[in-house]
């Protein structure tokens, strides 16, 4: 079991995931170093458009700029303060305007799993 660990904003490494047009980036702050269980950590989107397939449960948190999901049921925008909920399997867009989201999902180790 691992220990309680205090992640500071600082050390978070961003990467680069999409663009141009505009830029996106991630930054993990919960790795499966720390946790075989959950990730987590901050993404960063700003004018471009990411298309993904979830292997995951995920939960975004919008921290600042609007943030929007499409799916092929639609589109969720969300602001500052707004929680959306992605089930595993979804296929979808990650899109926004200076938008900053706090990101957790589970299983962490989700590619350990997909070589099996």
């Amino acid at each position: 079991m691992s220990k309680a660990q205090l992640i500071k904003g600082s050390d978070i490494t961003f990467a680069h995931r999409g663009g141009p047009p505009g830029h996106a980036e991630v930054g993990r702050a919960v790795t499966t170093e720390t946790s075989s269980t959950m990730g987590a950590g901050i993404a960063r989107f700003d004018n471009c458009s990411v298309a993904w397939t979830v292997l995951y449960d995920e939960v975004l948190y919008v921290i600042d700029g609007t943030f929007r999901l499409v799916t092929n049921d639609g589109v969720l925008e969300g602001q500052s303060g707004d929680v959306i909920w992605i089930p595993e399997g979804t296929e979808l867009k990650y899109e926004g305007e200076q938008a900053t989201v706090f990101y957790a999902l589970y299983p962490g180790n989700w590619r350990e799993l997909l070589k099996d």
